[in-house]
C-alpha cells in the first residue's frame, strides 16, 4: 500500500506512461465521434495507462479479450441474465501507484487498478464502483457496467488497492488494508471526473456510487465521508463495519462453530441468519464461512492465532477455503481495544450525505441482512437522515445471483431489482421522484425473475 503525496506523487505522475492499445479485429472508425478526443484523456495521477478505441465497451463484446476477465464474474449473475451490447467508445486501463502486488491482470502485478469506459454516446453522468468480495477491477462488468454504459453513462471501477485471499498483508497497521479501499475509490472518483472531462469537454453533470457487498461498503462509506463527490448511490448488501459490532466478526465465528461441530443452528439464529436459509449453508460452509472469517479477522486482529491463516491464506482451493479452528470460539467483543479501533478507522456511521438506496436478499447467507442492513438502515435513522434513504428488502435474493442457477424454485436474482433501484435513484436525484417506502419486494410466483423486477409491485410494508 503507497498512497503518494507531494514531490513523490508529483514525479510519478510526471513519467505516467500513457499508451495506445491495439484495438481488436474489427474496432474500425464509425465516424467523426467515434472515440474522439482519446489522445487528450489522461488519468491524473495513475502511474501507468493505456487506452483503446472498441466498438463495443459491453461483456458481449469484450469477451475473450483484454479488456474484460469473466473469471472474475463468475457467480455474480444468473446464467439467463439478459445484458445489452453494441455501446462502442474508449476503454482507459491503468494504475495508480501503489506498492503492492495482489493484481496480477494484463501481467501487471500491480495494484491500485482500475478502468474507465467512456461511450461515444454519453449522457452527461459517471457512475463508479469498487470490486465486491477480494475481486478486482473488471468483477461488475455484468452485473453493473454493461447496463449502465448502454444507458449512456461513463463508468469507472477500482480493485481497491488490494485483492485476493492474500489482502490483508497489505500496509503495516490493522485495518490498513480496508481503509485503502475507501481512498483509492476516492482517487478513482477524483480522477475519473477529470479523465471525462477531458473526452466529452466537461466534467460529468451526476456522479453515482454504487457497489455490491464490499463495493456496498464503499457505497456507504463514500456518501457518509465524501458526499461533495456525488450525487446519489445504490447500496447492493454491503458489508457493515462497526466498532462495537455487529459487523463479519461478530456473526461468522459461529458459522465456524457450525462446521466444526460446535454450534447449533440455533445459534446461527441468534447471530441474525434467516430461518429458510438452511439450503444455502452446506455451500458457504465449503465456499465462504471460513475463508472470510480468517482473511478478516486477520486484516484486523492479527495477534489472534497469528500462524492461522499466516503469512497466506493458502496456495490451493483447500487450502484457502479451509477455517481456522481458533476461529469458532472467537469472541469480538472480548478483544483488546487495539482491535475495536482498527474497525473504527473504516466503521459506517449513516451519517449519509446525499440520496441511498439499499437493497438486501433476505436468504442473505453471508452477510446477514439482519445482522447488516436492518442495522444499517436504523444507523441512518438515529443519524437523521431517513430521508435521503430507502430500504429494500429482496424475497428470495441471497449473497450472490449465481446460486439462482441451483436454487431457481427458492431464490431470485437480486440484478433486475438493482437495475430499477438505480433507475429510481437517478428519477429521485433528477427529477425529484421519490422512490416507494421502504418495503420487502415480494418474490413473484411467475414471470422472468431473472431479468424483471417491479420495486412498487407486489410488495408488502
Amino acid at each position: 500500500m503507497r498512497l503518494s503525496r507531494g514531490v513523490p506523487f508529483v514525479a510519478t505522475t510526471l513519467i505516467a506512461a500513457a499508451l495506445t492499445w491495439p484495438a481488436p479485429a474489427g474496432a474500425a472508425s464509425a465516424g467523426e465521434e467515434h472515440c474522439d478526443r482519446q489522445d487528450r484523456v489522461r488519468v491524473p495521477g495513475a502511474a501507468f495507462q493505456q487506452s483503446a478505441c472498441l466498438t463495443d465497451l459491453t461483456t458481449t463484446g469484450l469477451a475473450g479479450t483484454p479488456y474484460t476477465d469473466l473469471a472474475d464474474q463468475a457467480g455474480l449473475t444468473a446464467a439467463g441474465t439478459r445484458v445489452p451490447s453494441g455501446v462502442p467508445g474508449i476503454q482507459v486501463d491503468g494504475y495508480f501507484p501503489d506498492s503492492s502486488r495482489f493484481n496480477a491482470t494484463h501481467g501487471w502485478k500491480h495494484d491500485a487498478q482500475f478502468v474507465i469506459r467512456l461511450p461515444d454516446r454519453w449522457n452527461g453522468d459517471l457512475v463508479v464502483t469498487g470490486a465486491p468480495g477480494t475481486r478486482r477491477q473488471y468483477a461488475t462488468d455484468k452485473a453493473i457496467s454493461d447496463q449502465v454504459l448502454a444507458q449512456g453513462y461513463a463508468y469507472a471501477a477500482t480493485d481497491k488497492g488490494n485483492n485476493g485471499s492474500d489482502f490483508y498483508r497489505d500496509g503495516t497497521r490493522p485495518g490498513d488494508a480496508v481503509a485503502e479501499w475507501n481512498t483509492r475509490t476516492t482517487q478513482l472518483t477524483r480522477a475519473a471526473r477529470k479523465a471525462v472531462a477531458q473526452r466529452y469537454g466537461h466534467a460529468p453533470r451526476r456522479t453515482y456510487m454504487t457497489g455490491i457487498s464490499n463495493g456496498g461498503y464503499l457505497t456507504r462509506w463514500q456518501l457518509e465521508n465524501h458526499p461533495e463527490l456525488y450525487d446519489g448511490g445504490v447500496d447492493w448488501e454491503g458489508a457493515l463495519w462497526t466498532a462495537h459490532g455487529p459487523n463479519l466478526l461478530t456473526s461468522l465465528p459461529t458459522t465456524v462453530a457450525r462446521m466444526l461441530g460446535s454450534a447449533r443452528d440455533e445459534d446461527l439464529y441468534a447471530v441474525g441468519f434467516a430461518r429458510g436459509s438452511e439450503f444455502l449453508w452446506p455451500y458457504h460452509e465449503k465456499a465462504y464461512w471460513g475463508v472470510t472469517q480468517k482473511i478478516y479477522r486477520a486484516e484486523f486482529d492479527p495477534s489472534y492465532a497469528p500462524a492461522c491463516p499466516g503469512p497466506s491464506a493458502g496456495t490451493t482451493a483447500e487450502q484457502i477455503l479451509a477455517p481456522c479452528a481458533e476461529d469458532a470460539v472467537y469472541d469480538y467483543a472480548s478483544r483488546p481495544a487495539s482491535v475495536h479501533r482498527a474497525v473504527a478507522r473504516v466503521a459506517l456511521t449513516g451519517r449519509i450525505g446525499k440520496p441511498l438506496i439499499t437493497l438486501h436478499g433476505d436468504l442473505d447467507t453471508l452477510l446477514p441482512k439482519a445482522a447488516d442492513s436492518d442495522v444499517y438502515e436504523r444507523m441512518v435513522g438515529t443519524a437523521g437522515r431517513g430521508a435521503l434513504h430507502r430500504y429494500y428488502t429482496i424475497e428470495g435474493g441471497t449473497h450472490v445471483d449465481g446460486l439462482y442457477d441451483s436454487h431457481p424454485d427458492r431464490l431470485r436474482p437480486i440484478l433486475p431489482c438493482y437495475r430499477s433501484a438505480f433507475d429510481a435513484l437517478v428519477s429521485w436525484v433528477d427529477g425529484g421522484v421519490r422512490p416507494p417506502a421502504d418495503r420487502a419486494v415480494e418474490r413473484p410466483a411467475d414471470g422472468d425473475v431473472v431479468n424483471s423486477c417491479a420495486l412498487s409491485d407486489r410488495a408488502r410494508h
